[in-house]
Parts: structure tokens; C-alpha cells; sequence
């Protein structure tokens, strides 16, 4: 066993792609050691990379594989030899295609008889031999998002390659690739340390490349980012924000990274703080510092990819970089501000929300009626939500959202509070696009979860009635995106609202319907979404379906019937009597015309009927008061008690007797008792 090194050296890699590409060449080129059957020693190998390099790192790697066992199946026998047990042509040709004789190949039978067969074992291919196949196959198979040519060769990859390293112990493995031959020589930092960098062994990957000013080890680098920033902060008095998304851009941008503190005029605090943490972050890769109150301050932190001699003049950089775009921000916010709501929302006449549902003025209007008709439901003014979504969508014609989309919603609030409009009302507005991203929080107000429901409502019915509904990966309005946000903020608001009803209002309000969708498609759909959601927190297929076959009021009782049936699932009972009621359910659908509700205990034949009925009845007086208070978990649990009468009764008792009286009787009897253990949920989907 040796140590392995692989470096590809390039031109800076796309910073999106390149921790996946990384992974993708690590993963590459353990698969082909594996394909191989070469042994090697992995311990803590992660991938390794910066910008300019994609790097493999193993401990130990067997310099050869292990000795290599053939077998080639040859003629059978009745074809191999003739009557007089020489060899004919066809195991001649066998044989001198495997290099022997004939007499020296070895039998075998399978199931249509007995054959020759060839068999050898030969020495295992060295490891530096193969380590070119390895790496092409590994290069190959990388999802690289756009190839790039150089020069005039045929050859492509993500970015221009410029250097190879691969070391087997203390050997270079001579390999050609994308244009470069591979060597002992890698390059540091491109500004900090511009001479060769040489291995002597693979161990010394790592401490070389960082004498060189570069940190080949991303989780290292990231430490380093997250140490110096959260340091430069609480120098400043504050607290670093560090969005993950951006660190992680960042983390791929530096090989040596070197934090900055910088700041910018106090004026533009007076700017809603979400423009200026969108300038610093999604266009400069900067980090915000907040003060301990959690409040935007003039301060923030850049990351050089340089411990510069000059800093002032690095600082002076990133600090001009931003003054244009806060500029704007203010010119655009004050000059709405003078515009007015009112104004902004009088343009919405003139937006086209789709050309079949009408303006953007026309969507307001859906969204009000929905929302001042939910908010009485769940206990909010309906004024202040008729309010509310009256304003939701003016800021859309506002300079700052123009400048800043992802401002939506915030702008709106900020606007909002300028005009004294109720405060619930102005966070409403801001609230009404939670969750805006998967994993974010719903809306905390009651009053912007009305609006989000109803907003989603209507989106929702608006993209189906207007023939958008997602196919594949298409989904133009986001609908999937926005049934989750519905059905989650109806579950996790705890609002008992049917949805089928939510849903059948907000698509009569539409101006089109669809010829082949109807309300009860939308409610699938929305249903669709939660089967993933549901997925994530444990709940098997089986038990969504067990809920999804039986009637519930509304989302919050569905996900109480979940967590029951979950639980359910767990006793010593549920399998078998999951099954009693499969089987109960196919007896009674077989059943021509209407099943008998009367039971009549006179006709009880079988002491195992009557001890049932009793059980059953008992059962039901005590989860009748359970059931009305959505104790789902106590009933399931009551019911589950039923196991010992129900196995008896199905051993002992002929379902479809002969006499048509004790038949029916039967049947009544397996109705109720069916009908009362599929109160709760639809149990006989747990049975196989």
C-alpha cells in the first residue's frame, strides 16, 4: 500500500459547481479502484479543492491488483467431441482461442449439461498502469454544466487545464490528460506565492500547499472564513450575519481567504436594511454585521483571497463597489415613498398577471374577497385582511422591487409603515410570501397567514383553471411550490378549514375554468405535495394512505390522524388486525345491494358472533367521546383491544352462512365493527 495524490490544476472553476464537481472527481476516481478491484485504505479522504485544483488524497492504495481469475465457458460436449470422443472443430478453435490444448481444459455442467470450460489465473495489472484509465473515466463522468474548449483541440472540461499531479508513494505515475502529462509539480497562491510547489510524497499535500498560501481543504478554509469574520464583528462592536449560501460561494472563491472590515455611510440605514443586505450579500459576497439588537449597522466584512500589503486600499474597494447600488436603493425608496400605495396600486390596472386571469388589479381583488372571507373563520378582522391583501401587491410597481425582486413583500411592509397603515397589516403584506423558500418558517402572524393562504388559494386555482398545471419539470407559477406553502400554513397555523371548500371558493372565483380540472384536481394536488412532506417526517406511504381513504376535517386533523396511525403501527396488534379489516372490507364489497345496519342478537349462532358484538359496542362506547375530541391515538389504542374477538371470530364463524338471516346478521355485525375501526384511519392499508 502507498499513498495516492491526484491534482487537476485550472483556470478558477464555475464557484456553483465546483464542491459537486469535486465530489464528482473523488467519487470517479473511487469507483474505478473499486471497478478494479484494487484494495485501498480510505479513512478520513474527503474531496479536496480550491478554485484552481480538484484534488484526490488517499492514505494507502495497493500498488497492483490481485491476481485475476478467468473463466471462458466453451462447447458443451455433444458439440466439443464425436463418436469417437475426438475433438471437433468447434473445440479446437475453443482451445486455440484460449492458448492450449485441448486436452489441458477442465468440465463443468449447468443446466443444460456438461461443457468444457478454460480457466486461468493470471498476475494483477500494476495500479500505475491503470491509473490513466482510472482518471479518464473518472473526468468523463463529472457533470461539468458547460464545457469549455482551449486552443485547437478536441478535448473539453469545465475550465482550461494548466497542471497534473499524480503521485503513487514516492513515484510520479506517468499520465496524460486533457492536454498536460503529470509530474510532481503543482502551483500556490497566483498573486502570493508564484514559484513551482514540489511533493516529494503525497503527505506532504497539504502543509506544501499551504506554505504556498493556499488551503486545499474546503471544511478548513470555511473554518478559517467563519473564525475571521465572527473576529472582525466583534471587533466592530456587532454580530457577523453568515448566510450559508454565501459563505459557501465565498469558501469557493479564495484559496487564502483574508477578512476585511469595512463600512459605509449611516445615512443609508434609513434604506429598508434588506436592499442593503442583498447588495452586500447576493452582489458582493460580503457579510453584514448587525448590532446586538439585531439591527443592520454602517459595518461589514469582505474576503480577500490575498493578505495584501495595503489593506486601507482593498477596504477603499469594497466599500466603492456598494455606494452605487445603496445609491440607487435610496433614490428608488424615497421616490416611492413620494409615489404612495396608492398610486402603485392604481398601475396594477395596467399589469397583465396571465392573459386568461386577468391583471394584476384583478388578482387583488380575488385575494380580498378570500381573505376577508377566511379571516372571520379563523378569528382575524376581516377588514384588516381585506386591507392587507388590498396592499400585498403594490410594491410591485415600485423602483426598489423593480431594482431589487427579491424585495417583494418587504418593500410593501417598509411602504406600508411610512403611510401609518396598521402594523398588522404592513407585516401582513411582508408575511403573505412565507415560506418563501423550502425549510422556511410560515408566516407568525395569524392575519399574514390568512393572506398567505388566501394568496396561495388563488394562485393555485388561477394557474390550474388557466391550463398551467406542472407537467415534468415545467411549473411556469411555481404551483407546486405554492400548494406546499398552502397546505403547510393550514397545518403548522392550525387552522381547522376544510380544504376541499378552500379550494372549490377561490376556483369558482376565477374568470376561466378548465374543461378537464376541476376543484377536487387542485385538492389532489395540494394532497400530492404533502405526501413528500410527510415522508421527511417519518410517515411511510401506507400510514399517508390510511388517512388520505377516510374522511377528516381539515389539515390539522388529518396530521393528528398521522401521527396516530403512526403510532398504531407500532403495537403488537396493528398487523393483524389491519388485515381483519382488509378482509372485512372485501367480504362486504362483494355483498350485492345495501348492507343491513340492524343486528339482531336472536340470530347469533356462535358464541364467537356474540362475544364480538358485545366487544364491538363496548368499543364504541368508549371511543364515541374520543373521536369527538380528536384523541386519535386513545382510540386506535381502545381499538386495538378488539384484537382477541375479531381473530376468534374469523376462526369460528362462516361470514356467508347459508341461512340468509344469520348471513345479513353477520354482515351488519362486520360492518360496524369495520366501519368503527376504520374511524380513525383506513387501517387495512398497513396490511400487505
Amino acid at each position: 500500500m502507498q499513498p495516492l495524490l491526484i491534482e487537476l490544476g485550472t483556470e478558477e472553476l464555475p464557484v456553483k459547481a465546483l464542491a459537486g464537481l469535486a465530489r464528482a472527481f473523488f467519487d470517479g476516481v473511487i469507483d474505478g479502484l473499486v471497478k478494479r478491484g484494487i484494495a485501498f485504505e480510505r479513512d478520513e479522504a474527503k474531496p479536496l479543492y480550491t478554485p484552481r485544483r480538484l484534488a484526490v488524497l488517499l492514505p494507502g492504495v495497493a500498488t497492483e491488483q490481485p491476481e485475476q481469475a478467468s473463466e471462458v465457458l466453451g462447447p458443451y460436449l455433444n458439440i466439443a467431441l464425436d463418436a469417437d470422443g475426438q475433438p471437433t472443430r468447434a473445440l479446437q478453435g475453443f482451445a486455440a482461442k484460449a492458448g492450449v490444448d485441448w486436452t489441458a481444459l477442465e468440465k463443468t455442467t449447468d443446466n443444460k449439461g456438461e461443457r468444457f470450460v478454460h480457466r486461468s489465473v493470471k498476475a494483477g495489472a500494476k495500479t500505475a498502469d491503470l491509473l490513466g484509465d482510472i482518471l479518464a473515466e473518472a473526468l468523463a463522468a463529472m457533470p461539468i454544466p458547460k464545457p469549455m474548449r482551449w486552443g485547437s483541440h478536441d478535448y473539453s472540461f469545465a475550465r482550461p487545464v494548466h497542471w497534473l499531479v499524480v503521485l503513487l508513494g514516492s513515484d510520479v505515475v506517468d499520465v496524460g490528460l486533457l492536454g498536460v502529462r503529470s509530474d510532481r509539480m503543482s502551483r500556490g497562491h497566483r498573486f502570493m506565492h508564484d514559484k513551482p510547489v514540489w511533493f516529494s510524497t503525497p503527505a506532504d499535500y497539504v502543509e506544501s500547499l499551504r506554505g504556498a498560501k493556499v488551503l486545499v481543504d474546503a471544511d478548513e478554509r470555511r473554518e478559517s472564513i467563519v473564525r475571521q469574520v465572527e473576529a472582525a464583528a466583534t471587533a466592530c462592536g456587532g454580530v457577523a450575519r453568515i448566510d450559508a449560501g454565501i459563505l459557501e460561494e465565498v469558501n469557493g472563491l479564495t484559496e487564502w481567504p483574508s477578512a476585511v472590515t469595512c463600512g459605509f455611510e449611516s445615512g443609508f440605514l434609513a434604506i429598508p436594511a434588506e436592499a442593503l443586505i442583498a447588495t452586500m450579500e447576493t452582489n458582493q459576497k460580503f457579510f453584514p454585521v448587525l448590532d446586538n439588537e439585531g439591527r443592520l449597522s454602517e459595518h461589514f466584512i469582505g474576503i480577500a483571497n490575498i493578505e495584501s500589503k495595503d489593506e486601507a486600499e482593498v477596504r477603499k474597494g469594497y466599500e466603492r463597489v456598494i455606494r452605487p447600488r445603496f445609491s440607487d436603493a435610496r433614490f428608488f425608496f424615497v421616490e416611492d415613498m413620494k409615489q404612495g400605495l396608492a398610486s402603485m396600486n392604481d398601475g396594477l390596472r395596467n399589469v397583465t398577471y396571465q392573459a386568461k386571469l386577468g391583471t394584476l388589479a384583478d388578482k387583488v381583488q380575488r385575494v380580498m374577497a378570500l381573505a376577508g372571507s377566511i379571516a372571520g373563520e379563523v378569528g382575524v378582522g376581516p377588514a384588516l385582511a381585506r386591507r392587507a391583501a388590498e396592499l400585498s401587491k403594490a410594491d410591485l410597481q415600485s423602483r426598489l422591487v423593480g431594482e431589487f425582486p427579491e424585495l417583494q413583500g418587504i418593500a410593501g411592509r417598509y411602504y406600508a409603515a411610512v403611510e401609518n397603515e396598521p402594523v398588522e397589516v404592513a407585516h401582513a403584506i411582508d408575511e403573505a410570501y412565507m415560506p418563501r423558500f423550502s425549510g422556511d418558517a410560515i408566516a407568525p402572524s395569524k392575519l399574514g397567514q390568512v393572506l398567505a393562504i388566501a394568496e396561495r388559494l388563488d394562485t393555485l386555482a388561477g394557474g390550474f383553471a388557466a391550463g398551467l398545471k406542472p407537467t415534468g419539470n415545467k411549473d411556469p407559477f411555481a404551483l407546486r411550490r405554492h400548494a406546499l406553502g398552502l397546505a403547510r400554513t393550514l397545518l403548522e397555523g392550525d387552522h381547522d378549514l376544510l380544504l376541499h371548500a378552500l379550494v372549490e371558493r377561490a376556483h369558482a372565483a376565477q374568470p376561466v375554468q378548465h374543461p378537464d380540472i376541476g376543484s377536487f384536481d387542485i385538492t389532489a394536488f395540494v394532497y400530492d405535495r404533502l405526501r413528500g412532506y410527510y415522508a421527511d417526517r417519518g410517515i411511510s406511504a401506507p400510514q399517508f394512505e390510511a388517512v388520505m381513504h377516510v374522511a377528516h376535517d381539515s389539515l390539522p386533523d388529518f396530521d393528528q390522524r398521522l401521527k396516530a396511525i403512526g403510532e398504531f403501527a407500532k403495537l403488537p396488534e396493528a398487523e393483524a388486525l389491519a388485515a381483519a379489516n382488509k378482509r372485512s372490507r372485501n367480504i362486504l364489497r362483494k355483498v350485492d345491494g345495501a348492507v343491513p345496519e340492524r343486528i339482531d342478537a336472536a340470530l347469533f349462532a356462535e358464541p364467537a358472533e356474540r362475544e364480538l358484538a358485545e366487544a364491538v359496542d363496548a368499543a364504541i362506547a368508549d371511543t364515541d367521546p374520543l373521536l369527538a375530541q380528536r384523541d386519535y391515538v386513545a382510540v386506535l389504542g381502545r381499538l386495538a383491544r378488539l384484537r382477541p374477538q375479531v381473530d376468534a371470530f374469523f376462526e369460528q364463524v362462516m361470514v356467508n352462512a347459508d341461512d340468509a338471516q344469520v348471513r345479513n346478521n353477520r354482515l351488519a355485525l362486520l360492518k360496524r365493527l369495520s366501519d368503527r375501526l376504520g374511524s380513525a384511519a383506513a387501517i387495512e392499508h398497513l396490511s400487505a
